[in-house]
């Protein structure tokens, strides 16, 4: 127990520096390094901690005098029982296992989890990784636990970069040119904007008409953000184009005002 709990305490005290070093830098967000770095030192501690409580439960059978030797035919007998009972258990390991090694995502990613046998996704922060399960917590509040084994496909919103997407909709009789050049100079104030300066990677880009529809006709504009900016910057431009267009005489639908879960890209 003391080693266990000597082992805990120094997990804790690794991923506590790296969070420090995090937050006491400028930077608006983790880097991919510290990320990872946080994910094995909390994948290393459970691994020993497991490593600890089974040498230990070795040594107790011995100090009873069991034989240790005279268990390896029963324990082989009793280990491929297991394993056909447990094979979700391995799985969830080896899953684990190659999240961690893959970078696939870290701690204080933004991930969105397809789960085998769920309707829906599950959507949220990672707080805690390990070769075994997932936490991650939802815009909610709500703590979600996926074992790594029923994970079919991760997609992570906030790795390198990450894009925002803005459909506008406007009514088709609006003329198009206007409603491009207004989105466009958006776009460049949102850029001069020192705050906003800070989240986008590039100045925001009008990408021309998206679709048409029988009472609306729906333009882009795309801007590359921090990673897991995407969503604070959208909302952003969400509300400066619908004051902008309402000043301008132009009626906005009040679509603009849904969030849409658009990704990062590497």
């Amino acid at each position: 127990m003391l080693a266990a709990r000597a082992v805990n305490w120094a997990g804790a005290k690794i991923t506590g520096r790296i969070d420090r070093t995090y937050q006491q830098t400028d930077a608006l967000i983790r880097t991919e390094t510290a990320k990872h770095r946080h994910s094995v030192a909390q994948v290393v501690t459970w691994v020993v901690i497991a490593l600890i409580y089974v040498l230990v439960a070795i040594r107790v059978l011995q100090r009873l005098g069991f034989p240790i030797t005279s268990l390896v035919a029963p324990a082989t007998v009793l280990g491929a029982a297991l394993g056909f009972g447990a094979q979700r258990i391995v799985q969830d390991i080896l899953s684990g296992f190659f999240i961690i090694t893959e970078r696939q995502y870290g701690y204080g990613d933004v991930v969105q989890l397809a789960i085998t046998g769920t309707a829906g996704d599950a959507v949220g922060t990672v707080e805690d990784v390990t070769l075994r399960v997932t936490r991650v917590r939802s815009a909610e509040g709500e703590v979600i636990t996926v074992p790594n084994g029923q994970i079919v496909k991760a997609v992570n919103l906030s790795k390198d970069w990450a894009r925002a997407v803005i459909d506008v909709p406007v009514p088709p009789t609006a003329d198009l040119s206007a409603v491009t050049e207004l989105l466009r100079t958006v776009g460049q104030e949102a850029h001069r904007d020192r705050r906003l300066a800070e989240l986008l990677l590039d100045e925001p880009t009008v990408m021309g008409v998206e679709s048409i529809e029988v009472d609306q006709v729906n333009l882009r504009l795309v801007a590359r953000t921090l990673p897991g900016k995407q969503f604070e910057v959208g909302r952003e431009l969400r509300a400066r184009i619908a004051i902008t267009l309402r000043r301008n005489g132009i009626t906005v639908s009040p679509e603009l005002s849904a969030d849409r879960p658009v990704g990062s890209a590497q």
